[in-house]
């Protein structure tokens, strides 16, 4: 099937690239002309493990291919996904000027029927004003063209998204119209094979299911760091009640990981954005803003610890930091609380010494060049020096460091493990002062 995808960001080049992958013929539109030029030339702008190959091997092959023309994609063919950005506007709310700019563009040229799906992340009631929009352009144009909108939501992990798009749990498909639905069947056939994945509903229903699946799990998370917070003052260990909850089987270990708060570029946005539509009709969504609450407060927890052990005055005192990203496997610091760490010890007088194995780039693009953050090498030669370690990311190569080399390397031997990567009776027998979340009834100091 020819495809068209307008936005080449994380979202819309995996799903791009995979399309490609099992023979469809995809056309990337987007109006970076830089970006499309970087990945003409096999310079991908994002991280993410096994996307590069993918991209390339396909655009070698002829499946895939990047343009600015926006005529040219709308009039590739029959299925055109919207996958743009959805910023936060300033209230929380999502931003949908780039949507409905694509779905104008849609109906600016479109000479025959489209399917317009939705891609991008956004709020109850889009589609139909994606389908206002265009109807709008087409009365302008004074034709009468038909086309259908969908709500075709993503379900995609950062760190893990080429095996989640190529090998879905779920195909969610919103519409009214059952010959739309022979068409996706047919779109999504190469990963529908085993059994029937797709979810069909209404339109609204698939909208609403995205933001509820990001806010079911970043409710999870903030529950389980409400725990945290208890066991530190009760004397328990956060870690064995984990264990104990997570083997009942209505409850999963997944998502029940405490630490230093989510971040990224959809928990922190969807639940705002939902919080933002139930007060939109007069809803007060009180759980989903004591998620928020939870987290904003939970990323202030690293800095805390620091504070109690140093003081507030940090001036002189230098931090080795492991882990800028939010998560592990991607290059993506939107809302990290690496972010919240740094600038509170900026403005509290300290020094960062700082690596990544993905995001040393990324932060030098946020903060620039100054005084107060060197980015380094490698993690043994951030710990050079330093006051003490803290983690903010759990990258797999921090989680068997080689103490000895940082308790040499650092002036007193202190960690602030923002993700609880050690445990806390063997670290302290190494003469190590260890500050984790939620283990208080292994940690003395904390």
């Amino acid at each position: 099937m020819k495809v068209t995808v307008f936005g080449i960001g994380y979202v819309g080049l995996v799903q791009a690239a995979v399309l490609a992958e099992v023979g469809h013929d995809v056309l990337c539109i987007d109006v970076d002309e830089k970006k499309v030029e970087n990945l003409k030339k096999g310079h991908i702008p994002i991280f993410e493990p096994g996307l590069t190959p993918l991209v390339m091997s396909n655009y070698e092959a002829g499946r895939l291919k990047f343009s600015t023309n926006a005529e040219e994609g709308v009039n590739h063919g029959v299925m055109q996904f919207i996958a743009v950005g959805t910023p936060p506007d300033e209230d929380g709310s999502a931003d949908l000027k780039y949507v409905t700019a694509v779905a104008r563009t849609i109906a600016a040229h479109m000479n025959d029927h489209k399917v317009v799906i939705d891609k991008s992340t956004v709020p109850v009631g889009t589609a139909d004003r994606v389908r206002a929009v265009m109807a709008e352009t087409l009365q302008k144009r004074d034709v009468n063209i038909p086309f259908d909108v969908v709500s075709n939501p993503e379900f995609l992990k950062e760190g893990a998204a080429v095996n989640d798009c190529m090998r879905p749990e779920r195909i969610v498909v919103g519409t009214d119209n059952d010959d739309v639905v022979e068409l996706l069947r047919e779109l999504y056939e190469p990963f529908n094979r085993n059994h029937d994945r797709m979810i069909l509903m209404d339109i609204r229903s698939a909208e609403l299911t995205k933001y509820a699946a990001n806010c079911m799990l970043a409710t999870k998370i903030s529950f389980m760091n409400e725990i945290s917070n208890l066991a530190e003052r009760l004397g328990a260990d956060v870690e064995k009640v984990r264990q104990g909850i997570g083997s009942d089987s209505r409850i999963g270990y997944h998502f029940i990981y405490p630490g230093c708060g989510y971040g990224g570029s959809c928990f922190p946005k969807d639940v705002q954005a939902l919080i933002r539509t139930a007060e939109s009709i007069g809803y007060t969504p009180r759980l989903l803003q004591a998620v928020e609450d939870v987290n904003d407060s939970q990323k202030n927890k690293l800095p805390s610890f620091i504070k109690r052990h140093f003081g507030d005055d940090l001036r002189g005192k230098t931090f080795a930091l492991w882990g800028l990203a939010f998560k592990p496997n991607t290059d993506d610091m939107r809302e990290a609380s690496s972010r919240v760490l740094m600038e509170t010890l900026w403005e509290a007088g300290a020094t960062i010494q700082a690596f990544d194995p993905e995001a040393m780039e990324e932060a030098q693009r946020i903060y620039g060049h100054r005084d107060d953050l060197k980015l380094t090498g490698t993690k043994e030669a951030a710990l050079q020096g330093a006051d003490g370690l803290v983690i903010c990311t759990e990258w797999q190569n921090f989680r068997a460091p080689d103490f000895d080399v940082i308790k040499t390397a650092l002036k007193q031997p202190v960690i602030f493990d923002g993700r609880n990567l050690y445990d806390p009776e063997r670290i302290s027998k190494r003469g190590f002062t260890y500050y984790a979340i939620g283990r208080g009834a292994s940690i003395q100091i904390v």
